[in-house]
């Protein structure tokens, strides 16, 4: 039977993405987020391309928000870009009708997907449902995903799976992966003003945190965890997470 729900599932890739809208910064002011264009639209392109039906989940069923700053020509290499992805968004219908987190069967999909943006610094860091469905995920052997600040939903997954007295320790530690960089946080000039820094974070919960030029792309591949560092990784991580699926 599971063998056959497998099949069945061959061709849905599950989108889990930020439900937030703002990142709560270390003076309590609240930075206008949400998920970052480029990480949604690139990979589910090419997902579409390659055949695969696109799920996307949030908390709570909410539709996701896109960060407004990242439709701008600056962060898109030019006008021509930025028009590019506004009218990928715009094609990216799936967005528009949400699935709540808590509903999601891991076993009705053949892959799980993360794109960053600021928003799941908010929200997926502390959000134990996608924590549990990471653990599975990457327990499961499915290609599992996450880009730039969606390492951060790493951070909920521990070994506590309720049935012993786990000690609660990351589910990723031990793991090579990336994300955004204190460096790159750095230079967006967020670093001063946040609470805590994903690198720092993700290195305090045992991950083997590689980090490339900033800005860079830059994909780190262990086991069947595929992760990108920044906003230019978006598309390099859909083509690991393709390979993965043959």
């Amino acid at each position: 039977m599971a063998a056959a729900a497998y099949v069945r599932g061959m061709s849905k890739i599950l989108y889990v993405m930020t439900g937030a809208t703002y990142w709560t910064l270390a003076d309590g002011t609240q930075h206008p987020t949400g998920f970052w264009a480029e990480e949604a639209v690139a990979p589910y392109e090419a997902f579409k391309a390659a055949g695969h039906e696109v799920v996307v989940a949030t908390p709570g069923g909410v539709v996701p928000t896109v960060d407004r700053g990242s439709l701008a020509p600056e962060v898109n290499g030019g006008q021509e870009g930025a028009d590019r992805i506004a009218a990928g968004l715009a094609s990216f219908t799936e967005l528009q009708a949400p699935i709540s987190l808590e509903d999601v069967d891991l076993d009705d999909y053949t892959a799980v997907y993360y794109p960053g943006g600021h928003g799941p610094m908010e929200d997926l860091a502390t959000d134990a449902t996608s924590g549990r469905l990471l653990t599975r995920a990457l327990e499961s052997g499915k290609p599992l995903a996450a880009v730039c600040h969606a390492s951060a939903a790493l951070l909920a997954a521990t070994k506590d799976d309720g049935s012993t007295k786990a000690d609660g320790a990351n589910s990723f530690a031990g793991y090579r992966l990336t994300g955004f960089t204190n460096a790159e946080e750095t230079q967006a000039g967020l670093a001063p003003k946040a609470k805590w820094l994903l690198q720092d974070r993700l290195i305090a919960a045992g991950a083997d945190f590689q980090e490339g030029e900033p800005w860079a792309p830059y994909v780190v591949v262990d086991r069947n965890l595929v992760t990108g560092q920044n906003p230019a990784s978006s598309a390099p991580v859909a083509t690991e997470l393709l390979k993965k699926l043959g």
